[in-house]
């Protein structure tokens, strides 16, 4: 079966590129909406599933043991930017749990960012596992695991009873197994597991609407949501897709970018789910397509669609500022 088209790159009037790939929209009772190609095929969601991963934080009861504020638990959600207030917030959340940056798991890597990394080269300074774009998640779990009265020592590991806390989240949310021959290791370091993105679209729109959930979960499901949409730069950061959609639209969506081409969102208004993953995993078609569908279904007044339009087509710009082309949704 050959997938879709999801969104195409025009050079002049031309289309130069074409990214093909599998998206659906179904609401919280597992009806479908919308679906374009093979959704079924098992995916690794990656950082898509960040909100499923962080209901633990919130369920356990460690997000109010150590005060989390809601800024801090956007960033357990998040894939953020690396630039100083990610970092900050945090060391921040590990300090309230008694614990410094030497307990994060998820490696080192500079700010993606540019203006940020190159202003910490230039300073002569190395990256450290702050700046990863997963730090806010890791704080998150070393919160979790502290108030499990576990070692956070080798909380990446499948075996460690806050990943095993984060499976059973997941698979719950989902409906779909989460089995060890389906499991790969996340750029980060914990586990990721193929799942197809049908499951995946229904687990955002259990997660943004609470259906399916009992009374905690739906209580933590609505305030990741919230501290999303009052802090989208924490979800990602300047000039972010994800960052710029909530800011735009707040409460309305929460969106969440994963890796490979993985997209997620959750349409609360109206129980939808999307889960949408482009074949040569190319994020610049990953947010198009993703953009195409939330205004495809989401109603938005005059004003709203004119903000929202850079979201749903991307103008490409050579280095003289010149418009050479689009990223844009095939024509129906």
């Amino acid at each position: 079966m050959e997938n879709p088209v999801l969104a195409e790159v025009t050079r002049g009037n031309v289309v130069e590129s074409r990214h093909r790939g599998a998206a659906i929209v179904v609401d919280a009772e597992g009806g479908v909406v919308f679906s374009a190609g093979d959704v079924e095929r098992p995916v690794f969601p990656r950082s898509a599933v960040k909100a499923i991963q962080g209901l633990p934080l919130i369920e356990s009861g460690a997000a109010d043991r150590y005060g989390l504020t809601e800024a801090e638990i956007a960033l357990a959600v998040s894939s953020h930017s690396g630039e100083p207030l990610h970092a900050e917030t945090s060391l921040a959340m590990l300090r309230k749990a008694g614990r410094d940056a030497g307990c994060l798991e998820c490696g080192a890597h500079w700010p993606s960012n540019e203006v940020v990394s190159r202003a910490l080269a230039k300073s002569g300074a190395e990256p450290s596992a702050l700046n990863n774009n997963c730090s806010g998640k890791h704080a998150g779990f070393v919160c979790l695991s502290c108030n499990m009265d576990e070692d956070p020592a080798g909380y990446v590991k499948a075996s460690h009873p806050v990943q095993q806390a984060v499976r059973g989240a997941l698979e719950a949310v989902t409906g779909a197994v989460h089995s060890a021959d389906r499991m790969g290791t996340d750029g980060c370091s914990i586990p990721s597991y193929a799942v197809p993105l049908s499951a995946l679209a229904l687990g955002f729109a259990r997660l943004g609407t609470g259906r399916g959930f009992g009374p905690e979960r739906a209580k933590a499901a609505a305030r990741i949501r919230a501290a999303a949409a009052a802090h989208p730069f924490m979800v990602a950061g300047t000039g972010r897709y994800d960052t710029r959609l909530m800011d735009l639209l707040g409460a309305r969506a929460f969106t969440k970018t994963g890796a490979e081409g993985v997209y997620c969102a959750a349409l609360p208004e109206l129980g939808y789910g999307i889960a949408l993953k482009c074949d040569d995993g190319a994020g610049r078609a990953a947010e198009i397509a993703l953009g195409a569908l939330i205004a495809r279904f989401l109603p938005m007044d005059d004003a709203t669609q004119a903000a929202f339009a850079p979201l749903r087509e991307t103008v490409l710009k050579n280095w003289n500022g010149i418009e050479v082309g689009r990223i844009r949704a095939p024509a129906a």
